[in-house]
């Protein structure tokens, strides 16, 4: 890539491409939104570092940005430079309020490259050393490949719910410090979990004396058609971590949590670039666009318009196994066929080159590969989803005729 505006992305070569990706989901309000740029320019000018060791307006701004549209209580926060810093504070603070150590997480979870966070993955392939963190994974609530009911229902959610019990009361000394999930496992393929399993599951955590730390590092920001995926379930986390599209590209991951258990760190801590003045002026100018263009709104009109372009193709390729996802955060789970679902990493390969050859980037995930993603700019509009389901359709053409 040489550079990119707004959903539109050039290589070195001068090949235009239709980015339905946004970096992981990082690229919120566009490549280079010009507001963003402008507010990142001119405190460049104006300060550039401080280090956590200093509190400024930057930051201030920030901080009262993200208390404004986190659920609930959720207020006071620490800026880090990443989703995996923000967990790695989540989980050092949960430990803090409890005073405990074991975790609970999820299959097919992802949380990050450093030594806790691949213990928190449930991906052996991005698990590079043995286990050396008290994690314990719980089944994923994934319906498409449901173990106990095809198709899955309602009374699903409790049979995933009491594996994560029976998880805790086997697999722990039954008093952990947290359970942390994704709203919508990313890695594992945009899995969507059950209508019930995040209030049964928080009621479980919360039970056994641990607190509940929801992921918003993909879902945040109005990608599901709300602030935070977690409001799609009405429940309140205890704690929150955020990154991505937080700051449309500069390196800014958050956690945040309600006063009395902020409070439980009492040990010396600081990040030397997290909170650094230049991307708290990034977050606050994007979080301003997000909130100014009704990002949440705006997911769910243009997500609806992406869902019935993939429902479309799916009829007529029967190795498209399940088209899911919320607002513009949408998948396609691709299969030998719909019979076997058997998972199919070759297609998924086939299909990512094949949309790359038509000028369209996406995503690839799930445990085998075989899952495409797609989440692209917020702001992204009507005729630029057209564009792009017209280009994923030729690729899907190639993908059929082996071109």
């Amino acid at each position: 890539m040489a550079e990119a505006h707004g959903v539109w992305v050039k290589d070195i070569d001068g090949d235009e491409y239709l980015d339905l990706f946004a970096g992981i989901l990082t690229t919120s309000v566009g490549h280079c939104h010009p507001e963003v740029t402008a507010a990142t320019k001119a405190q460049i000018d104006k300060l550039g570092h401080t280090s956590s060791l200093y509190i400024t307006d930057p930051q201030i701004n920030a901080a009262r940005r993200l208390a404004d549209i986190a659920p609930g209580a959720l207020n006071k926060s620490f800026f880090t430079n990443s989703g995996t810093e923000a967990i790695e504070t989540a989980i050092m603070l949960a430990c803090m309020y409890t005073g405990r150590s074991e975790i609970m997480a999820l299959r097919l979870a992802y949380s990050g490259r450093s030594t806790l966070a691949t213990n928190i993955t449930g991906h052996a392939a991005w698990r590079p050393l043995s286990s050396t963190m008290p994690v314990k994974h719980a089944l994923a609530p994934y319906p498409y490949r449901c173990p106990f009911k095809s198709p899955c229902d309602d009374s699903c959610v409790d049979k995933f719910a009491n594996d994560l019990e029976e998880a805790i009361v086997t697999t722990t000394g039954g008093k952990p410090a947290a359970f942390i999930a994704e709203t919508i496992l990313g890695l594992g393929g945009y899995i969507v979990p059950p209508t019930g399993y995040f209030q049964r599951a928080a009621e479980i955590i919360r039970a056994h004396g641990g607190v509940f730390i929801c992921d918003e590092v993909q879902t945040g920001f109005g990608r599901t058609g709300k602030w935070f995926g977690i409001e799609h379930w009405d429940v309140e986390p205890d704690i929150m971590v955020m990154a991505k599209g937080i700051a449309n590209g500069q390196p800014v991951g958050a956690t945040i949590t309600r006063d009395e258990i902020a409070a439980a760190w009492t040990a010396k801590t600081l990040s030397t670039y997290g909170g650094n003045p230049v991307s708290m002026a990034s977050m606050t100018a994007t979080l301003d666009v997000l909130r100014r263009e009704d990002a949440p709104a705006n997911a769910a009109t243009r997500g609806a318009e992406l869902r019935a372009g993939l429902d479309a193709l799916a009829e007529h390729h029967t190795w498209i196994g399940e088209v899911r996802g919320m607002g513009l955060m949408q998948a396609l789970e691709l299969v030998e066929d719909r019979d076997s679902k058997i998972p199919s990493p070759e297609k998924g390969k086939a299909l990512l080159e094949a949309a790359k050859a038509e000028g369209l980037l996406i995503g690839l995930a799930g445990q085998h590969g075989h899952v495409i993603r797609f989440g692209p700019s917020l702001l992204i509009t009507k005729d630029e989803i057209a564009e792009a389901i017209r280009r994923l359709e030729r690729a899907c053409v190639r993908v059929d005729t082996g071109a």
